[in-house]
């Protein structure tokens, strides 16, 4: 049996509802549009959102905050998390995404202060960093190299 030999069963393929053509055919008079209204007329259709005039949803829900378009969105990185870094190593955003610590390398990086730097002599090679985690960094012996956005 090839391709050219199969025969396309005909009760597959159901035939689409003729509406209007008449009394007879069951389907005629006002078409499965019921009688008059907006959705009986051609044309008439209706917004999934509208509700008849009546103030919408959207529009009777209160609106809260603001969301700014300069907004600077960061990974955050705490300074406990840098422990799992050798003494004296040269941490990167490669390095961080290899260890898991971030999750791309999509934003730009910031080091909080957050937490104790027990690894001593590390230079950092961040983005943004605060006073407090620039603080903890040097006082453990370690530099903080910011890299330009």
């Amino acid at each position: 049996m090839s391709v050219i030999e199969i025969k396309v069963d005909k009760s597959a393929f159901k035939d689409r509802r003729r509406r209007g053509r008449g009394i007879g055919s069951g389907r005629g008079g006002l078409s499965g549009r019921g009688s008059k209204g907006q959705k009986a007329r051609s044309g008439g259709n209706i917004k999934p959102r509208f509700e008849g005039g009546q103030m919408p949803l959207y529009r009777r829900t209160p609106k809260r905050g603001f969301r700014s378009l300069d907004k600077k969105v960061f990974n955050i990185l705490n300074i406990s998390a840098l422990g799992i870094f050798e003494e004296g190593s040269t941490v990167g955003v490669e390095q961080l995404v290899l260890k898991g610590l971030i999750n791309a390398n999509k934003y730009p990086v910031k080091l909080l202060g957050n937490g104790d730097l027990k690894v001593k002599g590390l230079t950092v090679n961040v983005h943004a960093a605060s006073k407090q985690s620039i603080e903890k960094l040097e006082k453990s012996g370690g530099k903080i190299a910011i890299i330009e956005v």
